[in-house]
């Protein structure tokens, strides 16, 4: 009996983590959910390129998240030289991620860019499987597939009446989970071994240095209204620092698919802010994939009913 009460107490200590981490990656959704907002009211009131607004956006967090390092981790921020290769590649993808999600939304609309990035989880679980040996059970092979199917509706590919969704708005946001996916699985390579906002602070930085470059053929987009200072500061406080950070701190406690799928609860939070702002609203055949892609969130996080001693959370 004893073995029995021990594995009792130990499924019981685990839960409140797992709790957290679910709550931690919701908020983060909701977060992120803000930036379609802002980045839609920005680039239609400024002439500013997406890879202008990525790289801003960018060296705005690095700033913010080094000045809460620097004044909490300050000991923390040095890396181990192992780990610097995935730091780079994580700040690289990140910052192609931010330029290809910034088109994304200017092309398609926040809600359609939100519901094309869902084919992140695809690429997340298939590698988590591969590097870290998550297992792939069939409730994650129809998260998959539903997944997929609802990604395909909502890029309108699927649509027999005319779409404002083009060719170009359709590679863009074929780019966003690529490239979610890659910043996302490295990411999980180095959580646990840093804090949040330490491993952010690098990859920001590193993001910075990648995107610096293209900046110097650009137009400036000064002078900037002082309205869109303000939804400036909403899309790096509420919907970078605040939503990247969170995301970060539910990677030390969920699986990489887990959390990833799990993220993907963005889409409700964009249609619901896209809906109350601008009364957007998906066509029919964009909501049934939209749909799909939730079901797919909800196959996921359904657990069979266990006895106390079998539970295991996070055991996905």
């Amino acid at each position: 009996m004893k073995p029995r009460k021990t594995e009792m107490s130990l499924g019981a200590a685990r839960q409140p983590s797992t709790t957290r981490g679910y709550l931690a990656v919701l908020a983060a959704a909701a977060c992120w959910g803000t930036s379609g907002i802002f980045i839609k009211l920005i680039m239609s009131s400024i002439d500013m390129p997406a890879v202008s607004l990525a790289f801003w956006r960018d060296a705005a967090a690095f700033l913010l998240f080094m000045g809460i390092c620097g004044i909490f981790r300050r000991r923390e921020l040095r890396i181990q030289k192992s780990d610097w290769p995935w730091l780079g590649l994580m700040g690289i993808s990140l910052g192609l991620f931010h330029v290809s999600w910034n088109l994304g939304i200017f092309l398609n609309g926040p809600a359609v860019t939100t519901v094309q990035q869902a084919a992140m989880p695809v690429i997340v679980i298939v590698v988590a499987r591969i590097a870290w040996g998550e297992p792939l059970t069939v409730r994650k092979i129809g998260a998959i597939l539903l997944i997929i199917t609802g990604t395909i509706f909502v890029s309108g590919m699927m649509s027999s009446v005319p779409s404002k969704v083009t060719a170009a708005g359709v590679a863009a946001g074929f780019c966003v989970p690529a490239t979610y996916a890659a910043w996302s699985i490295l990411g999980k390579k180095v959580s646990g071994r840093y804090a949040p906002e330490v491993v952010l602070t690098h990859a920001f930085g590193v993001a910075v240095l990648v995107l610096l470059p293209l900046q110097f053929s650009l137009a400036s987009p000064l002078p900037v209204p002082p309205r869109v200072w303000l939804w400036f500061a909403g899309l790096i406080t509420l919907s970078t620092v605040g939503g990247f950070f969170a995301f970060a701190f539910g990677l030390k406690y969920l699986p990489a698919g887990v959390s990833s799928i799990l993220a993907m609860s963005e889409i409700l939070f964009v249609s619901m802010y896209a809906y109350c702002l601008w009364g957007e609203m998906m066509t029919a055949i964009e909501s049934i994939g939209a749909l799909l892609v939730i079901c797919g969130v909800i196959m996921l996080l359904q657990r069979r009913r266990l006895k106390p001693a079998e539970s295991c959370p996070a055991a996905e």
